[in-house]
C-alpha cells in the first residue's frame, strides 16, 4: 500500500526534537500528507476538526487519526551497518574472534542459497529491525556466487515489507587468504581453499567492477524506498585500481560508499605489513586512491590511530560504530570519545545477526554511551542525546539522506516510531533521552511508519503474515543447519593453525591497543 494521496495526523504524543527539550518533549500533533510531514504543533487536530485549515489542508482531507496520547514519537532509527546474509544463523556462535566467525558464518563458505531462503532471511531480518523502531537499514549484502536473480529476490523482499533500505553489494578483488596475516604461512596448503573472507573475487574471467556497476545502474530507482550504494568489503581487500574506479563511480553517480575498516587487530596488522607505501595506514591508502571523503562510511574503525581520526574529521568521512558485534567477536572497543571530540560524524549499526545476534538500536545506543566510560574516566560526551542523533540523523548522513530522514521536521519524510510511555522503562518519566538510551529495550515500540505509511501496527507487520514467515523459515532450517554443521566441522580441522596465526598477530605491535587488558596467552 502506498502513502501517496493519503493525509493523516498523529495526535497528542510527545514529539522528540533533536534541537528541543530532549528530556521532556512537549506534546504536539503531526500532520502528514503524501508521506511528508507538513506541520508539527499543538492542537492541530482540534483546529482541523473545528473547520480550520492547516498548511492548506482541511479536516475533510484527513483519512486517519492516530491517537498518540501517552506515547513518544521518535524519528525512525537508521541501522547504518547491517548484513542480511546470515540472519538464519543467529544464536549459532559464542564469543569467538572475528576471523574464526567469518569462516563459520559468511556466504563464501556455504553452497549457493535458494531464492526461498534469500527472501525469507531478508524479510526476517528486516522484521526484527522494524520491531525495534528502525525505519532505514543499510544492508551490505554478500551474494556469493553472484547471480543477478538473487539481487532481484532481495530487492523485492525489501519492497514487500516496506522498510527504507540502502543496499550495497559487498565486493572485493583480493582473496580472503591474502588479507589475514600469517594464514598463508601457517595453514597447510591443502586447507587453504577454505580460507575465505566476507566475500571472494569471482575469478579471472569476471570483471567484478563492471558487474557491480551494471547491477546498480539496472536496479537503482526501481523501488522508491530502495536506495543503492557501493560496498567494497575493506580497503586491504581491494586493489589500488579497484579503489580508484570506486572513487570515480561514487563521484559520477553520487553513490555512498560503505566499507569495513580496522575491525580487528588482524585487519590492522595487514595494513602495517602490506601498505608500507602509505605508512601502514588504510586511511592514507583511501586518501591516495580518492575514496576518502563525505560519501565514505567506515564500519567499526576500532583500531584507528589519533592522526587517522584527524584525517577522517578533516575529510568529512563517517564512522559507523557497531559496539555489540565488536564485543561478541572480541574485536576491541572503538575510540568513541576521540571520534566525538574530533567532530567525526558517528552513526550506529547492529551488524550481522550471527555476530551481534540482535537488530536492536537501543542496545547499540546504550553501549555507545557506556563504553566511553572505560576509555575516559572524566565526565563528558557522548551523552544520551548524542546517541539518539547517532542512531538517526547521523546514520541518515551516511546515505546522503539527512535532509529527508533522521529528524521530525516539516518537509521531511514521515519515517518515525511511536513508543508506549506506560511501559515500565519510562515510569516515572524523568528524561526521554536518557530512558530511551539507558532503560528501554524496544519493548515499548508499538507503531512504525515509513513515508507516512504504517508498516508496524500494535507491534505487528501490516504488510506480511508474520506467522507464515516463521513457518517458512523453520521449513528451511534443516538445510541451513546441515550446511552450517559441515562448515563448522571444516573450521574445527583448521583451528590449531588458525589459533597459532591468531597468537602471532598478538605478538605484533600496531601502535595502539583496544582492549581493557592485554591478551592472556
Amino acid at each position: 500500500m502506498s502513502s501517496t494521496g493519503k493525509t493523516l495526523i498523529i495526535k497528542g504524543g510527545r514529539v522528540y526534537d533533536h534541537d528541543g527539550d530532549v528530556h521532556m518533549p512537549p506534546k504536539a500533533d503531526i500532520l502528514i500528507e503524501n508521506g511528508i510531514i507538513k506541520a508539527i504543533g499543538p492542537d492541530l487536530a482540534d483546529r482541523l476538526a473545528a473547520g480550520q485549515s492547516v498548511e492548506g489542508i482541511s479536516g475533510a482531507a484527513v483519512s486517519e487519526t492516530i491517537d498518540a496520547n501517552g506515547q513518544l514519537v521518535l524519528p525512525g532509527f537508521v541501522n547504518a551497518h547491517y548484513h542480511s546474509h546470515d540472519v538464519l544463523l543467529k544464536g549459532s556462535y559464542e564469543t569467538i574472534p572475528l576471523e574464526f566467525w567469518v569462516l563459520n558464518a559468511l556466504p563464501p563458505s556455504y553452497p549457493k542459497r535458494s531464492p526461498e531462503e534469500l527472501r525469507a532471511r531478508t524479510l526476517l531480518g528486516v522484521l526484527e529491525c522494524l520491531k525495534s523502531g528502525m525505519t532505514t537499514v543499510q544492508d551490505m549484502v554478500t551474494v556469493f556466487p553472484f547471480d543477478p536473480a538473487d539481487i532481484d529476490v532481495i530487492q523485492d523482499a525489501y519492497d514487500e515489507i516496506g522498510i527504507r533500505s540502502v543496499l550495497a553489494l559487498q565486493v572485493a578483488d583480493v582473496p580472503g587468504l591474502k588479507s589475514i596475516p600469517f594464514w598463508e604461512d601457517i595453514i597447510p596448503e591443502e586447507m587453504r581453499a577454505n580460507l575465505t573472507g566476507a566475500v571472494e573475487p569471482f575469478g579471472p574471467d569476471v570483471d567484478l567492477f563492471t558487474m557491480m556497476e551494471d547491477t546498480i545502474k539496472a536496479k537503482r530507482g526501481a523501488k522508491s524506498r530502495v536506495h543503492w550504494a557501493l560496498g567494497p568489503s575493506s580497503p586491504e581487500r581491494c586493489t589500488e585500481s579497484f579503489m580508484e574506479r570506486l572513487a570515480d563511480l561514487s563521484a559520477r553517480e553520487n553513490l555512498p560508499i560503505y566499507s569495513h575498516l580496522y575491525e580487528s587487530k588482524a585487519m590492522t596488522l595487514i595494513a602495517r605489513q602490506e601498505f608500507k607505501a602509505d605508512g601502514g595506514s588504510l586511511i592514507r591508502y583511501m586518501q591516495r586512491t580518492g575514496v576518502l571523503g563525505p560519501r565514505l562510511s567506515l564500519a567499526h574503525s576500532v583500531w584507528l590511530l589519533p592522526d587517522e581520526i584527524d584525517m577522517l574529521a578533516e575529510a568529512g568521512a563517517n564512522v559507523v560504530l557497531n559496539p555489540v558485534g565488536n564485543l561478541k567477536t572480541r574485536s576491541g572497543i572503538a575510540p568513541i570519545t576521540d571520534l566525538v571530540a574530533k567532530g567525526v560524524n558517528v552513526a550506529l549499526g547492529s551488524d550481522n545477526c550471527s555476530c551481534s545476534d540482535v537488530q536492536n538500536m537501543f542496545q547499540a545506543m546504550k553501549l555507545y554511551c557506556s563504553l566511553a566510560g572505560v576509555l575516559d574516566p572524566m565526565p563528558g560526551r557522548p551523552f544520551a542525546a548524542d546517541a539518539l542523533k547517532a542512531a538517526t540523523v547521523n546514520g541518515a548522513r551516511t546515505a546522503g539522506l539527512q535532509d529527508r530522514i533522521g529528524a521530525l521536521k516539516p518537509g521531511m519524510a514521515a519515517d518515525l516510531s511511536i513508543l508506549d510511555l506506560s511501559d515500565v522503562s519510562y515510569v516515572p518519566l524523568n528524561s526521554v533521552a536518557r530512558q530511551t538510551v539507558f532503560t528501554e529495550t524496544a519493548r515499548s515500540v508499538r507503531t512504525v511508519m515509513v513515508d507516512g505509511e504504517v508498516i508496524l501496527r500494535d507491534g505487528r507487520s501490516t504488510r506480511i503474515d508474520e506467522q507464515a514467515l516463521y513457518a517458512e523459515v523453520e521449513g528451511l532450517m534443516d538445510v541451513v543447519r546441515r550446511d552450517r554443521d559441515a562448515v563448522e566441522a571444516r573450521t574445527r580441522m583448521m583451528e590449531p593453525y588458525l589459533l597459532k596465526a591468531h597468537k602471532m598477530i598478538w605478538d605484533d605491535d600496531v601502535g595502539t591497543n583496544r582492549y581493557v587488558a592485554g591478551p592472556s596467552f
